[in-house]
């Protein structure tokens, strides 16, 4: 291998120095290019395109490091004599009207009237403007959600077959009233579940975290839990999740500021409905990572009175996850069954990062040798021994909950699955 010239040696230096520098990493690459050092290059723009993957310069720089042949550029379009501007001295005078018309279509006006939001009927209505984004009803199903029987199955019981059957829940006195929280480890999918379960309802979806509420100024986080309400009831029907409620609805004896006391204390007041009915249509619910932390008076009944506990993927949805991150890659010779055993335990977050480390195995490999080769099984075996599962700190704090604090077999569900893994 050829000695590198100073300068090149520099160029090496400062692009250690920051390597998400893509320009100045291309510069290098081209240097090592014109310096006889083609696979060097090839390297060089590898990297530059895991930092900026749609850089047609780098792409460029790779098709000639590799010697693969290039596109001819597009001739300029030669330019009418007519157009060719005049000599100085001999311009008529500038036709401005005519020129805006030519440039009318293609230049953008700098400033325009605000379009009013339409209504149902059609009718604007500056009034209908929401705050919050509304998802209207998608073709997201929970049987589009790999695996997971049981979590289905409890929720089909507790939750949708009331919702399908108005007549046999009047028949037996089936309450509609509250809402359902969704707790476990992070990762394992409570929003895309809930998103599912407002797909089965035909229900628009309102999602909503606690960035979105809260607020430095008094008065205005209960303001915006209120506007949330307002928003689900005007959309009705409509599946309110509220996401990340143990921030949300933090117990009240370990909330010192009085104004998040006042936010939770909103919370309760909206969950009951300001008026009789006020909730008709709204379907409430919540996920948490830490349902131990969750204030209990939001667990009264009509309120979030039912849990349901969502747990790592088992087999059959880590083969859905795996599939469904693995369609767009170059793939050959994966046996889905295989990699879903070797994954056990990993969250949906997890298989997602196995499948990105795969990739970026074979794209490294196929830039230092200049043959672009398939992800096999052999780089997501070896990304998934490298993956450290992200919910055994959950499982860690959980395993004391439910030893110690699973008062009135609240936490059953969490004890009878630690118990299989033996966890406890």
């Amino acid at each position: 291998m050829p000695e590198d010239s100073p300068l090149i040696q520099s160029l090496r230096t400062a692009v250690a120095a920051a390597p998400a520098d893509v320009p100045l990493r291309l510069h290098l690459a081209e240097l090592l290019l014109g310096e006889g050092q083609p696979d060097a290059a090839v390297a060089e723009a590898a990297v530059a395109l895991q930092h900026a993957p749609g850089d047609a310069q780098a792409r460029q720089l790779m098709a000639r490091a590799m010697g693969l042949p290039q596109q001819p550029a597009p001739a300029a379009p030669e330019v009418p004599a007519a157009s060719q501007p005049a000599p100085a001295g001999q311009r008529p005078g500038f036709d401005w009207k005519a020129a805006e018309e030519q440039v009318g279509d293609v230049v953008p006006p700098r400033f325009v009237e605000a379009e009013e939001p339409m209504r149902a009927d059609g009718e604007g209505d500056p009034g209908d403007a929401e705050a919050w984004d509304v998802e209207r009803p998608g073709g997201l199903r929970l049987a589009d959600v790999g695996g997971m029987q049981e979590v289905k199955d409890r929720l089909e019981a507790a939750f949708l077959a009331p919702l399908r059957n108005p007549e046999l829940q009047k028949l037996y006195g089936k309450s509609l009233r509250g809402g359902l929280l969704l707790y476990g480890p992070p990762g394992c999918g409570k929003t895309f579940i809930a998103r599912a379960v407002a797909g089965e309802l035909g229900a628009s979806f309102l999602s909503v975290s606690v960035s979105d509420v809260l607020d430095m100024w008094t008065g205005n986080s209960e303001r915006n839990m209120h506007e949330v309400f307002q928003t689900a009831r005007r959309q009705a029907p409509c599946v309110l999740f509220l996401d990340e409620l143990d921030a949300l609805g933090a117990k009240r004896s370990r909330t010192l500021h009085g104004g998040m006391r006042n936010t939770v204390n909103q919370l309760l007041t909206e969950l009951d409905g300001v008026d009789g009915g006020a909730n008709d249509g709204v379907f409430v619910l919540a996920a948490t990572n830490v349902p131990w932390d969750v204030d209990n008076a939001l667990r009264r009944p009509g309120r979030l009175d039912r849990t349901l506990l969502v747990l790592p993927p088992d087999a059959p949805a880590r083969e859905a996850i795996l599939r469904y991150h693995l369609r767009d890659r170059p793939i050959e010779n994966i046996d889905l069954t295989k990699l879903a055993k070797a994954t056990d335990g990993l969250s949906g977050a997890d298989l997602a990062h196995v499948c990105e480390a795969a990739a970026e195995r074979a794209l490294l490999d196929s830039a230092r040798t200049g043959t672009v080769r398939m992800i096999g099984m052999k780089d997501l075996l070896a990304a998934a021994k490298e993956v450290v599962p992200s919910t055994e700190p959950w499982f860690a704090a959980a395993r004391n909950v439910a030893m110690f604090a699973n008062e009135g077999g609240m936490y059953d569900d969490l004890v009878a699955y630690l118990k299989r893994r033996r966890k406890l």
